[in-house]
């Protein structure tokens, strides 16, 4: 049996090194890293501190991969999904998943392949064919929570739905300059959740006879705050093509939308109505209108959705066709237009 000694030796560095590269403890330069990971490869060596459980195949352990740690609903949809694996006897292993390069592949590649986790939970993560194959060779059940990509089971809220009700909500006020606030990436990847988004906005205003160039308002922008400030500083900064209302594709972005108003001099709701999606922690704080979506909830059905995949008992697979349950909450960011 491979030991590490071994990839020391074919990786000509110490036994302490070999054993930061692969365990991610301490610093490695990163040419060091690649030459220990390969030398491990060749070898079938695998780093782990479980490892007479890698003989039954099964580490009570899930990996959950996620783009972000630092949003409110990342960071609620990981609470709910933590909750549940510790009362199912589990442990999470984290992947922060970057958008691409080296790093993301090294997720895929070696950590995610030398069977550290029984299972995958990916967190509204767009996978690619090579991503969802490596996975599926080694027989890692794999439950997507929104994103996109081939996967055992999805669960979702209606993403295109979601953005035609909080356009209709502004049209049924009266409004007909109506403005989105797109993430990043909405028009070039229309299976994205943004790009959704976008299309249930599209398919609202089209529904209600508004002309093309009316329709196709649209900025994106980074889903926080930030990103919806910038974002409406652009949209509300000229005065003569000013939207009367902005749809945002996230209660950040559409916090952000509101502290640009302000900064513009623009009364929200008078002057400039603004909805949001998510239900954020901080929207009834603002008077938010939103599409209230439940993340923590949402983390406890992929929880169970990846139980019955690997326990394979009688308990039905959740209904991945069906869209989790969202609802319009109306407060004092919207009015009709003045």
């Amino acid at each position: 049996m491979a030991a590490i000694g071994d990839v020391a030796r074919l990786a000509g560095v110490s036994k302490a090194t070999a054993s930061r590269a692969l365990s991610g403890g301490g610093y490695v330069a990163e040419e060091t890293r690649r030459r220990v990971e390969a030398a491990a490869n060749e070898i079938g060596y695998i780093a782990s501190p479980d490892a007479a459980s890698l003989v039954t195949g099964r580490t009570k352990n899930v990996g959950v991969i996620i783009p972000f740690v630092n949003r409110w609903f990342f960071g609620e949809v990981l609470e709910g999904v933590e909750r549940a694996l510790l009362g199912a006897g589990y442990d999470l292993t984290l992947y922060n998943l970057p958008e691409g390069g080296p790093e993301r592949s090294r997720v895929f590649d070696f950590f995610l392949a030398r069977k550290r986790v029984d299972a995958v939970i990916a967190i509204g993560v767009d996978l690619d064919e090579g991503e969802t194959i490596s996975l599926a060779r080694r027989e890692k059940p794999l439950v997507a929570l929104g994103g996109s990509g081939r996967v055992d089971a999805r669960l979702s809220i209606d993403d295109r739905a979601v953005g035609q009700l909080a356009t209709e909500h502004l049209l049924h006020l009266g409004h007909t300059r109506i403005a989105h606030l797109a993430g990043l990436g909405a028009a070039e990847r229309p299976e994205s959740v943004q790009g959704h988004r976008l299309e249930g906005f599209r398919d609202a205003m089209a529904a209600a006879g508004i002309p093309a160039e009316h329709r196709n308002v649209v900025l994106e922008a980074e889903m926080d705050l930030p990103g919806g400030y910038t974002g409406a500083l652009q949209l509300l900064g000229h005065p003569g093509a000013r939207p009367t209302a902005v749809f945002a594709a996230s209660d950040e972005m559409a916090i952000g939308a509101i502290r640009a108003a302000e900064r513009l001099g623009i009364g929200v709701p008078e002057e400039l109505s603004v909805i949001g999606v998510d239900g954020h922690a901080y929207a009834e704080m603002f008077e938010l209108t939103t599409v209230e979506q439940y993340p923590g909830e949402q983390g406890r059905a992929a929880v169970e959705a990846v139980m019955a995949l690997l326990l394979g008992g009688e308990e039905p697979l959740p209904d991945s066709g069906a869209p989790l349950p969202t609802r319009l909450v109306v407060r004092a960011t919207t009015s009709a237009p003045r």
